[in-house]
């Protein structure tokens, strides 16, 4: 029955310089990259096995896209819709219409293979109702056709200009415009196919993973560096998908991405999905059985924290933030070790990442129980005393925006004995010398609030300030004094051959 549906398509005459390329010849050819799907690479190669020989020269120029190569394609015609076969025959069919879509083109030139295009895009819409009816179940060579069509079109490798910006890497030019894919009206209709293939309620898993495999997951994760923002939000639906349907592969696919985090941490600190694979984790995180495995610990201590490190970490630090903080609201010890993580990475000359950093510890803050803010709030509150006295004004007011949080000034007020001595020396400095007006304002009220919270150590602790700052002022008028002797001592001996010369603040105002 299919030789007759493919009898029915009229043959075109090929010209002297074009080659015939039917489906089958981009099929990636068999070898020790092909796995048990037999998708190979994935992306078939523009060039076939006969490209060297005579006919190499007269053979049409093939341009290169950023999406996959392109192939030399000869006209290709529709098949008979599905309507047109009774139901016995629809799955054949469907292979058939599959195989067509092997072929792949340039979508560099609008102009090229225009009527090839549309009969390719119009059989792969038909391709996407089809699956979307779930109308009988998908034969074991349905599900091969389908993941070896999807393998050819979507699995390709970027060209390097498309890999890398111009500086070398990312995080300096975060407000550039994102590059779109020319291809993309194309491949957003087969990775609908995809996306829809995967979900149904026709495929069988258990004879689907012999297809989706650790090889076709891992060039998926590739496809996550793409500069393209649709395609990664396309990958981030499927992939997650594919981990809720296929149980045995969900151990592979959170390492593979733990792979791609370890990389882009220790080596390239510039990847373009990074967000989109934290996403996905974050809803995995949310399934996790109680306790903890140590797997998910590691994972927590190795990636999420050492993640706030890379200079680009705002164009991830909400799904970073959310991951986070499923890991608390999974095991509340762990806010402890959270925070120890984040004063590590605290950024020094960032005051932009300052303020990331206080928003997620106000927010981890929130749910933190009494004994895990007892281990840490020494250490924390120093490094929120030094950002409440930095010059810079929003960094400033964040840290003092603490204790407009309720939960925060609970845990503030039952360890006042140790936070108030911390905090009263930046809040005192604040109301004498900010030049911040907003922050001098925020900077009392902190310090009504800790008048009214327990006057008695106030007090004391002022009193403790106003001696620690008449001891380092007595301490800076003997280091003065002392340099003025060194300076007298020095301008009385006298000057000779390559003896450094002392010059005296007197001298320097004279010169100038």
């Amino acid at each position: 029955m299919l030789k007759q549906f493919l009898s029915k398509l009229p043959r075109k005459a090929l010209k002297s310089d074009e080659r015939p390329e039917s489906p089958r010849t981009n099929t990636p050819r068999s070898g020790s990259r092909t796995g048990p799907s037999g998708l190979g690479g994935g992306t078939p190669r523009s060039n076939g096995a006969n490209s060297s020989g005579p006919g190499k020269a007269n053979a049409p120029k093939r341009m290169s896209s950023a999406v996959f190569p392109a192939s030399v394609v000869a006209g290709i015609e529709p098949l008979v819709p599905f309507k047109d076969v009774p139901t016995s025959e629809k799955m054949n069919l469907f292979v058939s219409k599959v195989s067509l879509c092997c072929v792949t083109f340039d979508f560099t030139d609008p102009t090229k293979n225009s009527i090839e295009k549309d009969v390719k895009r119009q059989t792969l819409l038909e391709l996407v109702d089809f699956v979307a009816t779930g109308s009988m179940r998908f034969s074991e060579p349905a599900i091969l056709a389908t993941c070896r069509m999807c393998a050819i079109n979507l699995f390709r490798v970027f060209p390097p200009n498309y890999r890398s910006r111009s500086n070398g890497g990312a995080g300096e030019n975060d407000d550039d415009e994102p590059m779109f894919d020319p291809a993309w009206p194309h491949l957003q209709i087969v990775y609908e196919l995809l996306l829809k293939f995967v979900t149904s309620s026709c495929l069988d898993a258990k004879i689907a993973k012999k297809y989706v495999d650790h090889l076709f997951i891992l060039r998926l994760l590739e496809l996550f560096d793409s500069e393209d923002p649709r395609e990664r939000d396309c990958l981030k639906t499927i992939l997650h998908r594919i981990y809720g349907k296929f149980m045995v592969h969900r151990p592979f696919i959170r390492k593979a991405i733990n792979n791609i985090f370890y990389r882009f941490l220790f080596e390239t600190e510039r990847h373009n999905g990074v967000a989109e694979l934290l996403e996905i984790f974050g809803s995995i995180i949310s399934g996790f059985a109680l306790p903890l495995k140590e797997e998910h610990r590691v994972f927590l201590w190795r990636v999420l924290i050492p993640l706030h490190k890379p200079k680009n970490l705002g164009s991830y630090f909400q799904q970073l933030s959310y991951c986070v903080t499923q890991f608390i609201e999974k095991e509340p010890k762990l806010a402890s070790v959270v925070i120890k993580g984040l004063l590590k990475y605290w950024p020094i000359t960032s005051s932009q990442k300052e303020v990331m950093f206080l928003g997620e510890l106000e927010e981890i803050l929130e749910s933190v129980n009494m004994v895990e803010f007892q281990k840490i709030m020494a250490p924390l509150f120093c490094q929120i005393a030094c950002c409440i006295n930095s010059s810079h004004f929003q960094v400033a007011e964040r840290a003092l925006f603490f204790w407009n949080n309720d939960n925060i000034v609970t845990l503030i007020a039952h360890n006042r004995q140790v936070i108030l001595p911390i905090i009263l020396p930046a809040l005192e400095r604040n109301s004498h010398n900010h030049w911040n007006q907003a922050v001098l304002n925020l900077s009392l009220n902190v310090r009504k609030m800790f008048v009214e919270m327990d006057e008695q150590l106030f007090l004391s602790s002022h009193a403790h300030f106003m001696e620690e700052e008449a001891k380092q002022s007595l301490a800076a008028k003997k280091r003065k004094e002392a340099w003025e002797r060194l300076e007298n001592a020095a301008s009385l001996q006298p000057v000779t051959g390559n003896t450094a010369v002392l010059v005296t603040p007197i001298a320097t105002s004279i010169a100038c």
